[in-house]
């Protein structure tokens, strides 16, 4: 894949997570227009005729939709914890790995499995 297209599907995975966390906080119609464009994947066309709009109204408001959603993800921050927390966890769960692997008892290897079991649960 081309660096240009993997940046439109990073983009477009961004836009997804970002409406699940701040999508209620959009209009109605935003997030409708929005959640059909991202995560149900219909294309401009589709939206515009079951909203009886242009395709360029739909476009508008994407792009106004898209502007509030990074506009709250920059004052509030929570997919970028969200990810932080994901590779903390990660790290915990290599270094629980690290203890398994030179451990020789049995106890604290079912420990470490079930630790690691929640935190994957966490992910």
């Amino acid at each position: 894949m081309s660096e240009l297209g993997s940046d439109k599907v990073e983009k477009k995975v961004e836009v997804s997570i970002l409406c699940q966390i701040y999508g209620k906080l959009l209009t109605e119609k935003q997030y409708e227009v929005i959640n059909d464009y991202y995560n149900n994947d219909y294309s401009l066309s589709e939206i515009a005729e079951n909203n009886n709009i242009t395709r360029q109204a739909v476009r508008d408001m994407i792009k106004k939709g898209e502007s509030k959603l990074f506009e709250f993800e920059e004052k509030l921050l929570i997919m970028k914890k969200m990810r932080d927390q994901e590779k903390q966890i990660q790290s915990i769960i290599e270094e629980l790995n690290k203890i398994k692997d030179t451990s020789s008892d049995k106890k604290i290897e079912k420990i470490l499995n079930n630790v690691t079991k929640e935190l994957i649960c966490l992910n």
